[in-house]
């Protein structure tokens, strides 16, 4: 069975609910937290994740520690994770589109006292700033989406080939609007701490040249 990619919503966060879309990098509200906390029950198959992908936003970490950290390996998450548990990949190209306040990053020195455990060296220098790879327009966060999917491609080969046994399913935790470009679903709309789930595959040109990722809704 081909390994299944779960996209993630964030749960509630306080800018959701303020509409205070000043708020940098606001964090989960306290009914976010127990969003986040009941997927430890009511998401399928904890044991079967082999890595999870999440955006270093605070809310997309919260929800992910809350969510997934019990099923992740302790050399990701110290002991709040598991021995043998899946990879914890943070991924600043799962960040959210805008430019607004609520939407950009903080600072690694920031996100580091925050949640001590984490591993935050893949994030360079102002990582957050909105230009360049991150400018908040369509073609810019098309061009991330397209790198995250192949992303994703070449993890579930590398899944395949290594015969990673019983984990073999992928999870991304990330945004409304991001989800809309990383799923090719401008329709999408999921709930807080919502999840679809989607395998990935390559689709080719006619005339058979190597083909760009897609992902296919599994339903």
């Amino acid at each position: 069975m081909a390994p299944v990619i779960y996209l993630v919503r964030h749960a509630e966060s306080a800018h959701n609910v303020s509409k205070d879309f000043s708020h940098r990098d606001p964090p989960l509200t306290p009914l976010g937290q127990k969003q986040a906390s009941a997927l430890t029950s009511s998401f399928p198959g904890h044991e079967t994740i082999a890595v999870v992908l999440a955006s270093p936003l605070t809310r997309t970490l919260e929800t992910t520690l809350a969510a997934f950290g019990p099923s992740l390996g302790k050399e990701f998450v110290g002991e709040l994770g598991i021995t043998g548990g899946a990879r914890l990949v943070l991924d600043p190209d799962l960040q959210e589109r805008s430019a607004e306040p609520c939407d950009t990053g903080s600072d690694r020195a920031a996100l580091e006292k925050v949640f001590p455990n984490l591993d935050f060296s893949v994030l360079g220098e102002g990582w957050y700033a909105k230009e360049g790879r991150y400018t908040a327009d369509d073609t810019a966060v098309s061009a991330r989406a397209e790198a995250v999917r192949q992303k994703l491609f070449d993890l579930v080969k590398e899944l395949e080939e290594s015969g990673s046994g019983d984990r073999q399913n992928l999870v991304v935790v990330t945004h409304g609007v991001f989800m809309k470009f990383l799923s090719g679903d401008k329709t999408i709309d999921l709930p807080k701490a919502g999840w679809r789930a989607y395998t990935v595959a390559k689709a080719y040109t006619v005339a058979k040249e190597d083909g760009k990722a897609i992902l296919r809704p599994t339903e």
